[in-house]
């Protein structure tokens, strides 16, 4: 029997698949489209090193263990403690540290269970008031990228909220060089143990072997020819700003309560983002239904006013992008993880990323389901995976 599989897509989950499925032994070809690995992992280049979104990893996971198991976290960054001091919400217009009614009793209540089939919103309002409630799906929408969180699952919502705002220890790690750096490590790995990467390499048809599709849903659908590839996922502007460090004003990060922003300062923890001296920045806002562009960025603009006061006299690097329907998995009422589209496909195929059928919240999610992939993979081709 043939040991060869092949993993189309070289972000986190087809890095993670390749490799899980070359310790074991496989022979193992990646394609990737791009001239560059990292999908939604990859940053820009120096001297200003940006993300995508909000790039953070929880260490309370499989995901951080499989990094941890093989070296592959890096060295981790952390804020100096007088960076803590400047970390608050906005809420009610106003940027400070005071919490609505009802929100931190929301936090402490881990232990209540929350319905599946219920929207958030509505069973927050029930339990703890609706300022509450329009409080907390706000500011756990750095999570969702969903404009308007408070109607999805109130199961799926809950969790998340908890994992953010009330987390077990050990929790946020933050990556010195950022998720570009882990790639680079990923990519290593993988060449390491034989893997054959393929840039530029865009698949059109399968190839008969045992295959991970590690790519978006979007793409997937079309390899595949299967219109069932769906789910639900956000719409989100990010602004990324570097700025000449003014510590006594900048906040380090702020939850937004009033409008589902998020901002936080990269370079207090990893210096190695942005020059010495400056500050870099990334702030997101999740875009409203029927909302444009401008509108969106008018918000993120405004936001950016106040968590970075005076920043277009300091500014010496300014990028925006746009993420629409790739931004993670989230559930409607109604719907789990376990509903989005199956990791096993017959056939010999197998899907990993982070709108499939794996727990978790993002990068976690295409992690864990790359692993789940390439046991599958490996067990087609008569290798038991440890």
């Amino acid at each position: 029997m043939t040991r060869e599989i092949t993993v189309v897509g070289g972000g986190l989950a087809g890095l993670t698949a390749a490799i899980t499925c070359a310790e074991q032994g496989a022979v193992v070809t990646l394609h990737e489209a791009h001239r560059e690995l990292g999908g939604r992992g990859r940053a820009t280049d120096g001297p200003y090193v940006a993300h995508d979104g909000p790039h953070v990893f929880y260490a309370d996971g499989p995901h951080w263990n499989w990094l941890a198991d093989r070296s592959l976290t890096g060295r981790l960054g952390t804020p100096p403690a007088r960076a803590w001091l400047h970390a608050g919400l906005r809420y009610q217009g106003r940027i400070g540290r005071r919490l609505p009614a009802g929100f931190l009793r929301m936090i402490l209540q881990r232990r209540r269970p929350a319905p599946v089939d219920r929207d958030f919103l509505g069973w927050a309002s029930e339990h703890f008031g609706e300022q509450a409630a329009r409080a907390a799906a706000n500011a756990i929408s750095v999570v969702t990228y969903d404009a308007d969180t408070g109607r999805l699952s109130a199961a799926f919502v809950w969790e998340l909220l908890h994992r953010v705002f009330a987390p077990k220890p050990p929790a946020v790690r933050w990556v010195v060089g950022g998720w570009q750096a882990v790639i680079d490590r990923l990519a290593d790995r993988a060449r390491e143990l034989g893997v054959r990467i393929e840039l530029g390499s865009r698949v059109r048809e399968l190839d008969g072997r045992p295959t991970i599709v590690a790519t978006e849903l979007s793409s997937a659908r079309v390899l595949l020819d299967d219109p069932s590839l769906h789910w639900e996922s956000g719409h989100c502007q990010s602004l990324d700003l570097a700025v000449r460090q003014d510590p006594r004003r900048d906040w380090f990060v702020v939850f937004d309560l009033d409008e589902g922003g998020f901002h936080e300062c990269y370079s207090a923890q990893d210096p190695t983002v942005a020059p010495e001296g400056e500050s870099l920045f990334q702030l997101d806002i999740p875009v409203r239904a029927g909302e444009s562009t401008r509108e969106a960025r008018d918000r993120l603009v405004a936001f950016a006013d106040l968590t970075v006061p005076g920043w277009r006299d300091r500014l010496s690097w300014r990028r925006n992008t746009t993420a629409r329907g790739r931004t993670g998995a989230i559930d409607l009422p109604g719907t789990t993880w376990r509903d989005r589209p199956r990791i096993d496909r017959g056939d010999d195929v197998w899907l990993a990323g982070d709108m499939v059928a794996a727990p978790g919240m993002r990068g976690e999610i295409a992690m864990n389901s790359a692993v789940a992939a390439a046991r599958g993979a490996l067990a087609s081709v008569g290798v038991r995976s440890s």
